[in-house]
């Protein structure tokens, strides 16, 4: 079995193609899609600015093989944002992503005579 490791992705994209009806439900909802909602969990969460609707991001936390790398753990989060997008009948274009491997950050830990 190869090894796992836990990735966090923040898939970016920009709104295309709203109906009046998905732009009216994105406004009504904003509020519950800003800076608060940003999480990372596996089913991903969604914020946006209502003030101009045009920029989204969505927060995943993605397991994979350390071997397949971050541009699979990229992959797979677009994969899951498109298909939630997809889901709740909002258009998108230029998917793209930030991977952190949460398994090779570096964390420098403040020293005793620097606090």
């Amino acid at each position: 079995m190869s090894e796992q490791h836990t990735y966090r992705v923040i898939v970016r994209g920009t709104w295309d193609g709203l109906t009046d009806e998905g732009r009216t439900r994105l406004l009504a909802d904003a509020a519950d899609h800003g800076m608060t909602s940003m999480r990372f969990t596996e089913e991903g969460t969604l914020s946006y600015q209502a003030s101009p609707l045009k920029h989204f991001s969505m927060r995943f936390v993605v397991v994979s093989d350390a071997a397949d790398g971050e541009e699979m753990a990229a992959a797979l989060a677009e994969e899951r944002a498109e298909t939630v997008l997809r889901g709740l009948g909002h258009g998108f274009r230029e998917l793209r992503s930030t991977v952190t491997d949460l398994d090779t950050m570096k964390i420098n830990y403040k020293s005793a005579s620097r606090r």
